[in-house]
């Protein structure tokens, strides 16, 4: 099938349809591809909208949407051509979860996009299997949850099967469903407040003068849910952002900085820092006063950190291009305070990141948590005794978060487990929750699936 010619998309569900077909065949990032086929296309409003949420809600249910449409199509969509695949994928989402739009006009589009990236034959074989379904629609066969939860829950909330069976033995299976669903809701959209430049009711109210609306995060008193926007991007034509009054960070991540509690004057290491947000986040609880060395591995992500940096106004901020697992080696003991935001599975993070449930496999654990024990074995010799170590991560996985950090403490006697519940709000519940480490829970706490440890070098 021939290639569509490179020009921009001309509605909201073309858009959409070739970031999902960079995300299925490329593997691309979700949100880049979408970003690149909507960037230059003059699409606004409405139409942006909704190639949101289809390039988002397909890569989000892929797996429900192939369950359905393996019912009725009489071929395999394995085999199907990927223009295809995604054309029945993106209408099949409009038929199961978007009741504002009538099915056949979800079976339209869906052959009018057939007939410009197919041909006459495409176009019918995608009408014959849309038409199909919303005839045996109601009596379509689901798996049987009795029979086989694990697979049944896989299809109906669309996870890989393999992180639904250890989610249904870590959890049981009421609270596995609440996970399941937690991550198939859109994230909110929040800001952390330059304490540097603005309270968050100034921030709030240089907004609302532009037409955003806004309310503050549940947890972190620097905190703003965005009301009016999507996304991101969306944020970067806004004055507030371009003066530096905030800049984008998930509410969970905020809370790491807090945890580190950073005071005037200290030395404080941030490892893995890219893009900055903890790094200048360290930096404003400061009062921009001490050093904040920012490291990270990748030279073209060091200069995002500075970018960042200089936008938000904190000029304490040094970007260094280092291995973090050297860090030991090329720093010994001069740090108050090591933060090691790592590397990690992002299992935290699927509602924000829908595509990386389909790039993750248990093997990614287990090559990462070696990775996750060397930096962090580094860090502890670059910190002076007395000073402060902070693990985090955006995942939710236990071997990467609390089996890690209780060997790390067990193997090394210099170190003992601080009280985290100092330096967190009360809207935390600590209810069955350690004493040096939390674990915050999408389907708890309304947050990103985040790993925080407090931990102190004895002097």
């Amino acid at each position: 099938m021939p290639r569509p010619k490179p020009k921009p998309p001309r509605t909201g569900r073309e858009a959409a349809l070739r970031a999902l077909y960079d995300v299925d065949v490329k593997a691309a990032y979700a949100n880049l591809a979408l970003d690149h086929h909507l960037s230059g296309s003059g699409l606004e409003g409405r139409e942006r909208a909704l190639a949101t949420e289809l390039a988002y809600g397909v890569t989000r249910r892929r797996a429900t949407l192939d369950w359905a449409i393996g019912q009725v199509a009489s071929r395999p969509l394995e085999k199907t051509d990927p223009w295809v695949r995604n054309i029945l994928r993106e209408a099949v989402y409009q038929i199961l979860y978007m009741d504002r739009i009538p099915p056949a006009a979800a079976v339209n589009q869906a052959v009018e996009l057939a007939k410009q990236y197919g041909h006459a034959g495409v176009a019918k074989f995608v009408n014959g299997v849309l038409r199909n379904l919303l005839r045996q629609l109601p009596e379509l066969q689901w798996p049987d949850e009795a029979a086989d939860p694990v697979r049944a829950l896989a299809v109906k909330f669309s996870y890989p099967e393999w992180l639904v069976a250890q989610w249904l033995e870590r959890f049981g299976p009421d609270e596995t469903v609440r996970l399941l669903e937690a991550g198939n809701q859109v994230p909110p959209l929040t800001v952390r407040v330059n304490r540097l430049k603005a309270t968050r009711e100034e921030a709030a109210a240089a907004l609302a003068a532009e037409g955003v609306r806004t309310e503050p995060t549940r947890h972190s008193p620097q905190g703003l849910v965005i009301q009016d926007l999507t996304s991101a991007s969306s944020l970067d034509r806004l004055q507030a952002m371009k003066q530096g009054l905030i800049t984008v960070q998930d509410e969970s991540s905020m809370l790491v900085a807090a945890v580190v509690n950073p005071q005037p004057g200290w030395t404080v290491i941030d490892l893995a820092a890219a893009p900055g947000g903890k790094s200048t986040h360290l930096a404003e609880l400061m009062g921009n006063q001490g050093r904040v060395i920012a490291v990270d591995v990748h030279p073209h992500k060091v200069d995002l950190i500075e970018d960042s940096a200089r936008r938000l106004g904190t000029t304490i901020v040094e970007g260094v291009c280092l291995d973090a697992r050297q860090v030991g080696d090329a720093m010994p003991e001069r740090a108050d305070a090591v933060l090691c935001d790592l590397p990690c599975s992002g299992l935290g993070t699927l509602a924000r990141r829908p595509d990386a449930r389909w790039r993750k496999n248990p093997e990614d654990v287990a090559t990462l948590v070696p990775l996750q024990r060397a930096i962090l074995e580094s860090a502890a010799k670059a910190l002076k005794p007395g000073g402060v170590l902070v693990y985090s991560t955006c995942t939710i996985q236990k071997a990467e978060n609390q089996e890690l950090v209780e060997s790390f403490v067990a193997d090394h006697p210099e170190f003992r487990f601080d009280n985290i519940w100092a330096y967190l709000p009360e809207t935390i519940s600590r209810e069955e929750q350690a004493e040096g480490y939390v674990q915050l829970l999408p389907h708890v706490h309304g947050t990103d699936g985040f790993f925080i440890a407090r931990m102190v070098k004895k002097g």
